[in-house]
């Protein structure tokens, strides 16, 4: 495992000598910021998420992009979301890292045709984490959504995040998502984004 700091050269540098010839790129690192409108996301947070969430991938891709090209295989994955193309008024400074995001993927699937490496997007709808679990579970009694998780995830769903799926997306789910574009049946797959949000974005593109 490699650790570094990579909104830095230096860490981002630690991290790349590490690891090595790294033929796969999964783009995950990121924040989130506080929920902030317009008339409260300063400057200085816009400029602080998107060293985090857009420079630091940008700095692994430099780095570990040229050795998959020089070996004409690699599989390069950005971590997106659907904020990207359905922003919000809440966190505007988050949405656009997002769709930074999702259209480096695709201007770096352009630069490296016929080159063995591709570039895609998996875009997360909301996820289950343990976090997000406890949140919902507090808020159920106030809300009359049940007691049980089964009682209650469809009713949080529904209320947060309503989607044809009627629940919250697994971690796994997503896994299986990058598993796919980075091995031998996602190999004809270029500049793509693969939504795995249950169908939250109601879009046809």
């Amino acid at each position: 495992m490699a650790i570094g700091d990579l909104a830095t050269d230096q860490g981002a540098d630690a991290v790349a000598a590490v690891a090595g010839e790294a033929d796969i790129l999964v783009n995950n690192a990121g924040a989130y910021g506080h929920p902030h409108r317009w008339a409260e996301a300063t400057p200085d947070m816009w400029a602080l998420l998107y060293e985090i969430n857009v420079i630091s991938a940008v700095r692994m891709i430099q780095r570990l992009v040229p050795g998959m090209r020089e070996r004409g295989w690699g599989r390069v994955i950005q971590i997106g979301g659907g904020l990207a193309s359905q922003p919000m008024s809440e966190q505007p400074h988050y949405n656009a890292t997002l769709a930074a995001r999702h259209n480096l993927a695709v201007s770096l699937a352009r630069e490296l045709k016929d080159t063995g490496v591709t570039s895609n997007v998996v875009s997360p709808g909301a996820i289950l984490v343990d976090s997000v679990k406890e949140l919902v579970t507090a808020l159920a009694p106030e809300r009359g959504w049940g007691e049980s998780w089964e009682e209650i995830e469809p009713h949080a769903a529904r209320d947060f995040v309503p989607n044809d799926i009627g629940r919250f997306g697994r971690p796994e789910e997503i896994a299986g998502a990058v598993a796919y574009l980075a091995g031998p049946y996602g190999a004809y797959v270029s500049g793509a984004t693969l939504r795995v949000d249950g169908g939250t974005i109601r879009s046809v593109t």
